[in-house]
C-alpha cells in the first residue's frame, strides 16, 4: 500500500479542559499517513494524478485554527473525518500531539487509524 504523508504540521488552536487553556492558543502537531496509490502520478508526473498534500494541509490548518475542542481525541477524530470525506483517501493514520502538555514529556496525544466503509 502506497502512502502519502505529512509530518509535524504545527497549528495554533484553542484546546484543553482548563479555564486558562480556553483563553489562549496552543500548538498542536499532526502527523498524517494516507493510503493513496501513487502509480498514476508516478507514470504521468502530473499533480492532477496525485493526492495534493498541500491541499490536505491547508484544509486541516483552516479547520484546526478555527476549532475550540477540549479533548485531543475529539479534534483528531474530526480531522480524520475531514480527510476521508474530502480527499481520495480510503485509510489514514493520524497522530495528534500536544507538545508540552505534561511536564517531563516532549508531547502527549493520540494515534488513530480510520478507513472509509467503501474501502
Amino acid at each position: 500500500m502506497d502512502q502519502v504523508f505529512i509530518e509535524d504540521l504545527r497549528i495554533q488552536t484553542i484546546i484543553g479542559v482548563f479555564d486558562w487553556e480556553r483563553e489562549i492558543t496552543q500548538t498542536i502537531s499532526i502527523d498524517l499517513r494516507m493510503a493513496f496509490s501513487i502509480s498514476k502520478a508516478a507514470a504521468s508526473d502530473a499533480i492532477a494524478d496525485t493526492l495534493d498534500y498541500k491541499s490536505v494541509s491547508k484544509r486541516l490548518i483552516q479547520f484546526v485554527e478555527s476549532s475550540e475542542y477540549q479533548l485531543v481525541e475529539a479534534l483528531a477524530e474530526h480531522c480524520a473525518r475531514i480527510v476521508l470525506d474530502e480527499f481520495p483517501v480510503n485509510w489514514l493514520r493520524l497522530k495528534l500531539s500536544k507538545p508540552g502538555a505534561v511536564r517531563g514529556s516532549s508531547a502527549v496525544g493520540v494515534i488513530i487509524e480510520r478507513g472509509n466503509a467503501h474501502s
